[in-house]
């Protein structure tokens, strides 16, 4: 006879996961900071429920110069970023730790 109880092993939440641009290493989405581009502007979705495309980018100042060298953060947004909207990014960027935790 079987039992229609419950099961003693509660089932594991899914966690989702991100790939930081800059680093290419995957994370659980709320370890990451989602940018977001809508109307053209690039902002940091700090909530990560902005309308707009997204991109993520590891909480470490490393991540964030190597994301915004270049065009690579433009090119993942699909997006041209105006030099005001770049220098936030930076400044934020800049207020970030540098070394990587370990968490162990």
């Amino acid at each position: 006879m079987k039992s229609n109880s419950k099961k003693q092993n509660p089932r594991q939440r899914h966690v989702p996961e991100r790939s930081c641009i800059a680093c290419r290493e995957k994370k659980s989405k709320r370890d990451l900071i989602r940018l977001v581009s809508s109307t053209g502007f690039v902002e940091i979705d700090l909530k990560g429920k902005g309308a707009g495309r997204g991109v993520y980018l590891c909480p470490m100042r490393e991540c964030w110069e190597t994301g915004l060298k270049g065009n690579r953060l433009e090119h993942a947004l699909q997006a041209k970023l105006a030099s005001e909207n770049r220098q936030v990014l930076v400044e934020y960027g800049q207020n970030l730790p540098r070394k990587r935790e370990n968490h162990s």
